[in-house]
Order: C-alpha cells, then sequence, then structure tokens
C-alpha cells in the first residue's frame, strides 16, 4: 500500500514551448523546477503518475549532513540550511523539524570508522560529536539496550516526506511551473546532436534543455537515446505507526532496526539498509559495476527473481514515440512492504522501547530505491547530446538531499556559478573507467 500523500493541483494544457523542462515529481524535480523558476526560467514539469508518489513519499524523512560521506558533505549541508528555512521560503508546511539525529552501535570498528570521519570534518565546524555509553542512554533514557557508543547531531533534521515534494510543487506553480500530472514523457526530439523537444503521451514541448529527475526511471528513459547510465534498485519497506509516547523527538538508527518520530505522534519503523535485489536485464547489465557495493551491503540483502524481470523500470524496453511507454504502463510504482521486515524491526523496536510495546502499525509501504555503483548521485549533463541534464541515483539519500540536489541542477543547466563542487556528481565518472568505490557509509 502505498503511503498516503498530500496532492498537488495541476495544469490541463501543455505548452507550447518552456525555457526548460523537468521530468520527474519527486523532491529533487520539484525543488530544481523551484529554483529553476526562481531564476526567472519557464519551467514545465512532467510526472508520469502523481508528484512525489514514488520513493519520495516512501523514505524515512530523515535530513542530514552527519555522517555523510565526504564527497556529498558539502551538498548535504547545503541542503540541510535550505531545509532549515524551507517553509519561510515557500511559504508552506513540508514539515521539517531541527530534532537532532542519533546512530547508535555495538562494533569497535564502526564505533573507529565514525572517530576518523569526525577528524576529517574538523574543519566545517559541525556541532555533532561522538557519544559515549552514558551519553547515549541520557539523550535516550527510555531504551532498554546498551551501545558502545553513538554519533549525534543536533542539526540535523526530520520532514514529512508525504508533505515535502507537494508543498514545494505547490510554491513552484506559485512562481509560473506549470505541472502536469499524469503525463509520462516518452522521449526527446534532437536537432544537430541537442535536445529539442521532449514528447509526451498528451503532445510536445518545444525546449533546448532537459533536466531528467526519474529516480529508478531514469536509466530507462536514457538508454533510449543510447545514453548508459549505471544505475540499480533495491526494493525496501517502511511502516507508520499509530500516536505512542515521545521516546525521541527526532531519529535514531541501529544496526537492527530505525525509526523516527512523525507529526502525527507516531513513528516511521524500518531496517536499515535491509532490502531485496531482484534479478533483471538491468542488473544484469551492470552487475560488475556493482559488484563492488552489493559485497560491502550483502549481508542486508536478499537475491531473487520476481515480477521486476518483465515489467518496471529494469526490465527491456523499446517503444517509438508515438507509442504507449512504460512510464505509462506504470503510472506509480507501489510494491508490497515486506512483512518479515516490517515485524523485524517492530519487534526489535518495542522490545528496546518498553515504553512502546503496544505500538501497532497502521500502514506499510515498500519502495524501490535507485543506486549507482558508489552510491553518489549523478547531477550533471548526461553523455553527448547537449541540454540534457541528469539528477538521478541518490541510492538512499534523495530526501535529505533534495532541495541542495535541486538548486545544484538548477544551476548547472541555467549555466550559473553552482552552490558546490559538482565534480564528485559528475556523469562521467561512471562510464569513463574512474574508480567507483562505495563508501563505508554514506
Amino acid at each position: 500500500m502505498s503511503p498516503a500523500l498530500d496532492t498537488v493541483a495541476g495544469d490541463a494544457e501543455l505548452p507550447a514551448q518552456a525555457d526548460v523542462v523537468v521530468i520527474g515529481g519527486g523532491i529533487v524535480g520539484v525543488s530544481a523546477a523551484y529554483e529553476l523558476a526562481k531564476k526567472g526560467l519557464r519551467v514545465a514539469l512532467l510526472e508520469k503518475g502523481r508528484v512525489g508518489a514514488e520513493q519520495s513519499s516512501r523514505n524515512w524523512g530523515w535530513c542530514r549532513a552527519y555522517g555523510r560521506s565526504l564527497p556529498e558533505l558539502p551538498l548535504a549541508r547545503h541542503s540541510l540550511a535550505l531545509w532549515g528555512a524551507m517553509d519561510a521560503e515557500i511559504g508552506l508546511e513540508a514539515g521539517f523539524r531541527r530534532t537532532g539525529l542519533l546512530v547508535v552501535t555495538r562494533d569497535p570498528a564502526e564505533l573507529a570508522h565514525w572517530e576518523e570521519w569526525t577528524s576529517r570534518t574538523r574543519d566545517y565546524q559541525m556541532r555533532g560529536r561522538i557519544l559515549a555509553p552514558a551519553e547515549v542512554q541520557e539523550l535516550v533514557p527510555a531504551s532498554a539496550e546498551r551501545w558502545l557508543g553513538g554519533l549525534y547531531s543536533p542539526d540535523d533534521g526530520r520532514a514529512e516526506p508525504a508533505r515535502a515534494a507537494p508543498a514545494i510543487a505547490t510554491a513552484a506553480r506559485r512562481r509560473g511551473v506549470t505541472i502536469h500530472q499524469e503525463c509520462a514523457a516518452r522521449g526527446l526530439e534532437t536537432t544537430a546532436g541537442a535536445v529539442s523537444a521532449v514528447v509526451t503521451e498528451r503532445g510536445v514541448v518545444r525546449t533546448d534543455a532537459v533536466l531528467c529527475a526519474g529516480g529508478a526511471w531514469t536509466s530507462m528513459f536514457c538508454r533510449r537515446h543510447g545514453i548508459d547510465l549505471p544505475q540499480a534498485g533495491v526494493f525496501a519497506s517502511a511502516c507508520r505507526t499509530d500516536p505512542g509516547p515521545e521516546v525521541t523527538p527526532g531519529g535514531v538508527h541501529t544496526p537492527g532496526y530505525a525509526f523516527r518520530r512523525r507529526e502525527d505522534g507516531g513513528y516511521t519503523v524500518a531496517v536499515g539498509g535491509a532490502g531485496r535485489v531482484e534479478l533483471t536485464p538491468q542488473g544484469l547489465r551492470y552487475a560488475r559495476k556493482f559488484l563492488p557495493l552489493f559485497l560491502k551491503r550483502r549481508k542486508k540483502l536478499t537475491l531473487g527473481i520476481g515480477r521486476s524481470f518483465l515489467s518496471g523500470p529494469e526490465a527491456r524496453a523499446s517503444w517509438s514515440l508515438d507509442q504507449v511507454s512504460p512510464f505509462e504502463r506504470t503510472r506509480v510504482l507501489d510494491p508490497p512492504a515486506d512483512p518479515r521486515l516490517i515485524e523485524a524491526a517492530m519487534g526489535r523496536l518495542r522490545a528496546a522501547y518498553p515504553a512502546l510495546a503496544g505500538l501497532r502499525v497502521v500502514e506499510a509501504w515498500g519502495g524501490l530505491i535507485d543506486s549507482t555503483p558508489d552510491a553518489r548521485p549523478v547531477i550533471s549533463p548526461a553523455g553527448p547530446l547537449r541540454g540534457f541534464f541528469v539528477a538521478a541515483g541518490f541510492s538512499g539519500h534523495g530526501f535529505g538531499l533534495g532541495p541542495g540536489a535541486g538548486r545544484l541542477a538548477a544551476d548547472l543547466v541555467a549555466g550559473d556559478p553552482p552552490i558546490v563542487d559538482p565534480a564528485p556528481f559528475r556523469y562521467s565518472r561512471l562510464v569513463d573507467g574512474s574508480p567507483l568505490r562505495p563508501s563505508a557509509w554514506g
């Protein structure tokens, strides 16, 4: 079952022309559209289903800079600043609260990794710190568990995924962005090696700049135009509970479960890093590139063959621009939750926090997390096609990075000075033989 989601008003009539067309109405796409409109550009946003209906509303809602991989850290910090100013900026409620986030461990090697990370980021003057066992207990006194240590940042926080992307989209529309839901982009028209139009199921929009922020569907879209984008998906599960006592105002991540407080008084609960990888044509195509990342995370992953082999974003597909595309056949990718993961996470949470023993699961859902081989997104011009840009492959970091990623993408599309160095997110690293080393934790 898909999570509840705020609605967004749309525009029925496509514009004949736009300065920029954004494909994908997730948190990154709507943030980019908003930032492009602030720059004075005419923007049309195309969404095959509903704004925010896929991974942007299915994540945990964590917004953090602490613990990010070093190449992502400047973007994460900028994004966190944007989250903090979000409600005042857009005049709507996106649900961000600077509550602090906590990660705990019993593993000395992991604690040593945190200490190294902290020492390497001192120049950023971040307020987070490593906690001793007694300090962890002081921060979450309702916990019956004991930990070797923790990593805590008071500046990180949480937002509401079902609310955030729709709110930003509504603000973008107020700035002149036209939003077209249930309107799939089938492909591109090109002239002399450059983008000249986007063909949709409802008609054609002339443009010389396209940003594809299509989440797990991005590689399929790119492949139709001869652009190779290594991308792999992991099916993950999460749930929300009925209201219960507050044992933390923010979120806590443990090796066996993770949870965060919700604005409605309940909790979003999941097992961090756990999920299912299904055998697909796209997965086989990029298997060699993803092997190091898979080996690093294999303990929490299961392998199998499912419907993904024949349908969905990683299936083999071909279509002409006057035919129904795969994007129209699956308006919203809505995989089921894995009941075993939900039961495991809830059982561990109830055992660890006696005050939460009576919590009931109100809603559970699945999602598909799209990753790159080094678990770092692509925010970049992509391939030899002039005017074509990609913002995808966020590897489970997309919600927290969303506002900053949208701003960076908008800067690149508009040709403005970028807010952060875009080199770590360049498309070329995935195809030019650059070493693709996944970070230990990001």
